[in-house]
């Protein structure tokens, strides 16, 4: 069996064009409709010390999503998150300022503020916190 055939790409089969493809259509289906409130999994950090203040949703933000593409020293250090939850005086004013999440999620690095519902997608009520429990078996209390 060869490394790549003539119905290869740079090693990606028709088949994973044509999942790709379909993956990619359901995500913008799925999107285009009314938005959906979302449970946190383990680990994601809850914000909502302004939201639903202001009328929106609380932020559910994917730790674990950020986590496995960046060392923590790029969000901790580089940008200034504190690592504990509620210590951090996050706004949109500060975010659309490009502070904290508004450094890359400025529209060319990541989607921006336009998207409301990526971030705002928490269901009413959840208070800020770590999802999973407030403490780890890492260095620190969080």
């Amino acid at each position: 069996m060869s490394a790549s055939t003539s119905n290869d790409v740079a090693g990606v089969s028709d088949m994973g064009k044509m999942f790709r493809v379909w993956m990619s259509a359901v995500i913008i289906v799925l999107g285009m409709g009314t938005a959906v409130t979302a449970n946190a999994e383990y680990a994601d950090v809850l914000l909502n010390k302004y939201a639903e203040k202001e009328g929106v949703r609380p932020v559910i933000y994917p730790h674990w999503f950020h986590r496995i593409r960046f060392r923590c020293k790029v969000c901790h250090f580089e940008l200034g998150f504190k690592m504990r939850a509620g210590s951090n005086d996050i706004t949109m004013a500060k975010i659309i300022d490009g502070q904290y999440c508004g450094l890359c999620h400025n529209g060319e690095i990541a989607w921006s503020v336009e998207h409301c519902d990526r971030c705002h997608s928490g269901k009413k009520g959840l208070k800020t916190r770590i999802y999973g429990g407030d403490q780890t078996s890492g260095p620190g209390i969080w």
